[in-house]
């Protein structure tokens, strides 16, 4: 009886485990940007002990450090140089303690009002995933205290567009601590139809709670590697046409996979201004059975997209239409 008494007092001792991890990518973020970031963290209605920061400097030089003198009891430090958005997130992972993740772009910031309401569903509704809004508008940051939820992450997906970012959502450590999950971190579209397919308490809100760089967002539209992006697209739509799902979440999956195609399909006009590149990717997509496009009404312009792309006629106005 003793023993079971220290063991007891043992347990009841042991630091609890903090609520939530910010996992902080900064690669060439000025230091006014990077240090805005953390403040935005630093701000909210979180007890020392129930938040993690933890940056990695993705740099050729660690001089990010410089800036996080004094606060280095409250920060995390990682530096790992040319090691991309991806592995940096995965890293992250691994040095996280916390039951909550959430992904945080070092050029970009939390928004107080609208995160405080995301920190509640996650404090007092058990979620396994919490979705909300992201703009480039500090004028969008409204805050409406509504939300969505408990539901399956399949019946959400079923029903709405999902937009691919690792931002946007917090979610439970525990739904990827699998080292096949973790792998496929490096696909955001790929790895959020896996987490909304696991998700068993996924709740929604329209609160825009994370502000994203307009100059991140200009500096990813200009990247010159466009083709090696189309080809790791392909790739993943093809991956996730051979994700084993149960028959009750295969339309959720279903409409997943084609309006992705269609994202990509866009995508392809777009990029290469180029009717012959698209008639054989269409060919292409066709053979590994990505296309034609399933004729369902998931949103409008879907409809009116599968409809044009798959007449000859139509198909060309799409490269006056889509810029």
């Amino acid at each position: 009886m003793r023993q079971n008494k220290k063991q007891i007092k043992h347990i009841q001792n042991m630091p609890a485990k903090p609520l939530i991890s910010f996992i902080v990518y900064n690669h060439d973020t000025k230091p006014a940007s990077l240090s805005e970031c953390l403040d935005s963290i630093a701000q909210l209605s979180l007890a020392a002990a129930d938040r993690e920061i933890i940056v990695v400097d993705d740099t050729e030089t660690a001089d990010s450090l410089n800036m996080l003198i004094g606060k280095d009891d409250e920060i995390i430090y990682i530096h790992q140089r040319h090691i991309g958005v991806s592995a940096a997130c995965t890293l992250g992972l691994r040095m996280s303690t916390a039951r909550y993740i959430q992904f945080v772009s070092g050029n970009d910031r939390l928004l107080r009002a609208p995160y405080e309401h995301c920190l509640d569903i996650a404090r007092y509704h058990n979620p396994d995933v919490v979705f909300y809004k992201h703009t480039d508008n500090p004028n969008d940051a409204t805050t409406p205290f509504t939300y969505e939820g408990p539901m399956l992450g399949s019946t959400y997906m079923k029903a709405n567009t999902i937009q691919a970012a690792k931002i946007g959502y917090l979610f439970e450590k525990n739904m990827i601590v699998s080292d096949e999950f973790n792998e496929r971190i490096a696909d955001k579209n790929e790895f959020l139809t896996k987490l909304l397919l696991r998700s068993e308490r996924f709740y929604y809100t329209d609160a825009y709670a994370y502000l994203a760089s307009q100059q991140a967002a200009q500096s990813a539209a200009d990247s010159s590697a466009h083709a090696n992006r189309l080809a790791e697209t392909e790739k993943t739509l093809v991956n996730m046409l051979k994700l084993v799902v149960p028959e009750t979440d295969r339309p959720a999956l279903s409409r997943r996979i084609a309006q992705l195609t269609m994202d990509y399909l866009c995508d392809v006009i777009r990029t290469t201004h180029d009717k012959k590149t698209l008639v054989k990717t269409m060919e292409r997509l066709a053979r590994k059975g990505l296309y034609p496009l399933p004729d369902r009404n998931y949103t409008k312009k879907y409809a009116y997209f599968r409809k044009m792309i798959g007449n000859p006629i139509t198909r060309n106005l799409l490269f006056y239409l889509i810029k």
